[in-house]
Formats: C-alpha cells, sequence, structure tokens
C-alpha cells in the first residue's frame, strides 16, 4: 500500500502544480493586448491543462479511491477532506471552462479576478494537509 500512498502524492503534487500555475497565466493572459503572446498564452495552458494537471488529477482521484478501500478510513476528517476535493474538482473543471474561453476570446474576466481565484487552491491544499496528516476531528 505504500507504493499506492506515494504515488497518490506524486500525482496530487502533479495536480496541484497545474492548479497553481494555470490560474497564474489567466492573470497574464487577461492583462496581455497581443495577439502573437496571446497565442503562445493559448498554447501554454491548453498543454498545462490537458496535459499535466487533468492527468494528475485522475491519477491524484484514482490512487486515492484506492487508498480509502484499502485502509478503510473513517472519521470526520476524511468527511471534511473528500468535500475539500469536491471542491477542488469543481475549481479544475472552472480552469477547463477558463482555458476554452481564452482559446475562443471569449474571456470577460480582469486579472484582479484571476488573482483571487488562484488563492483557492492554496486554502484547499493546507486545510486537506492538516487533515490528512493531524487528522484533527
Amino acid at each position: 500500500m505504500l507504493w499506492i500512498k506515494s504515488l497518490h502524492v506524486i500525482f496530487m503534487v502533479t495536480w496541484f502544480a497545474g492548479l497553481f500555475y494555470l490560474p497564474r497565466l489567466f492573470v497574464y493572459h487577461a492583462m496581455n493586448t497581443d495577439t502573437a503572446t496571446s497565442a503562445t498564452f493559448k498554447i501554454m495552458e491548453r498543454k498545462l491543462f490537458y496535459g499535466i494537471t487533468t492527468p494528475g488529477g485522475v491519477l491524484t482521484v484514482v490512487f486515492g479511491i484506492w487508498l480509502w478501500l484499502g485502509y478503510g478510513f473513517t472519521g470526520t476528517w476524511l468527511h471534511i477532506k473528500l468535500a475539500l476535493v469536491a471542491v477542488l474538482i469543481v475549481f479544475h473543471v472552472m480552469c477547463g471552462k477558463y482555458v476554452r474561453e481564452f482559446r475562443d476570446d471569449r474571456n470577460t474576466r480582469d486579472h484582479v479576478y484571476y488573482r483571487w481565484f488562484n488563492e483557492v487552491p492554496t486554502v484547499i491544499l493546507i486545510a486537506v494537509i492538516i487533515l490528512a496528516i493531524v487528522k484533527p476531528v
């Protein structure tokens, strides 16, 4: 089971790397007015979302379920953690929506919105790590 736990953590780090960097790209993209630079951002966002972030998220969930079934975790901490993972999945889906909006030149949000949006995965990561390690409830 330690191999499964290791893979879960590896893919969680990969997923979060994408969820930290992608909204930062949105900030810069929203501030940009140059067509050539915008095209570069579109490529970076697409590759990051579909090539790194989404596979990382899917594999994090797969290995997380495997751990859950193998160890049979229970407790309030797990319910809270799973709720936060559900919020993170919604955040991930929203990132995909924003990637498509930028791709189609339909973004209507400014860089300030994306700066705030960028903070969501940080708060969730802190809470999930504390819940998984400390199990306070």
